[in-house]
């Protein structure tokens, strides 16, 4: 299986051929699989990779911190000037002036979007494909759009959340020009380890239909966010967009990043970056 990198992608015999298609251009190749295809260190991890599935178009200004990376990942907006992705979507940490973050748009055609350089990347201490899987993008100049606060304990980790994307629309499918949204509920982790063993319990969330399958992130939503609504009615990032076997199928929800865990760090980190 491999991460959610362009997308969540299917295992077995299309692993090799998802390594090459679906592989974003920042990631660093660390090796080969046993069919010789060269793969990243997030897919040697021998996870899955993920587009929204059995979404809906989003409405202009309905996220309006949603980030499209030029890799072909996701994220949100931290800081005007800082992108919240995954640790799988880039390449270390350090100096980075390749990426270039679209924002303030749905549609990626619209001649408003707004297109800034990264200059800095911060990959999560420690990050070596399981867990862990979050980064920090820090861009050129601000844009001025709102940002997305993340969940500092774990009182919003349950429920229905919302997953948003430019990824494909169902597996093997093509990115999408507009953004689509999903909603997704829980999946607690002793039942998420019954689909993954490798399943990290206390960094990683589950979110799907396990019965029925059919809504999910797919490839190309790596790095975005999963959020919902807290007491006060603000939307709160909970997850962000890791990996899972195929997209929406049934019994294979997708695997997100417990921002939660993380909010400590991500804080730091993005002060650091200044």
């Amino acid at each position: 299986m491999q991460k959610k990198l362009l997308g969540r992608i299917v295992a077995g015999a299309a692993v090799a051929l998802a390594a090459i298609s679906l592989t974003p251009a920042g990631a660093a190749v660390v090796g080969a699989d046993d069919k010789g295809s060269s793969v990243t260190a997030s897919e040697k991890s021998g996870k899955p990779s993920p587009k929204i599935v059995g979404g809906t178009k989003a409405e202009q200004g309905e996220f309006p911190w949603m980030v499209r990376l030029s890799m072909g990942c996701g994220g949100a907006l931290f800081e005007k000037d800082v992108v919240l992705t995954a640790a799988h979507c880039v390449d270390g940490s350090g100096e980075n002036t390749s990426i270039t973050a679209t924002g303030g748009v749905v549609d990626l055609e619209d001649s408003n979007k707004v297109d800034v350089k990264s200059t800095e990347v911060l990959q999560a201490p420690g990050y070596n494909g399981t867990g862990k899987d979050w980064a920090l993008i820090k861009l050129a100049e601000p844009i001025d759009q709102p940002t997305l606060p993340i969940a500092e304990d774990a009182n919003l980790n349950e429920g229905d959340f919302t997953v948003a994307g430019w990824g494909a629309d169902k597996e093997g499918g093509e990115q999408q020009q507009h953004l689509l949204k999903v909603d997704v509920p829980f999946v607690d982790d002793a039942t998420c380890k019954g689909a993954y063993a490798e399943l990290v319990e206390g960094e990683e969330l589950c979110a799907g239909d396990m019965e029925a399958g059919g809504i999910d992130s797919c490839q190309g939503d790596s790095g975005g966010p999963m959020f919902r609504k807290d007491e006060a009615g603000e939307f709160v990032q909970v997850g962000i967009v890791s990996w899972g076997e195929g997209c929406a199928r049934a019994g294979k929800p997708g695997v997100y990043t417990e921002v939660s865990n993380f909010a400590a760090d991500i804080k730091k980190a993005a002060a650091d970056l200044g």
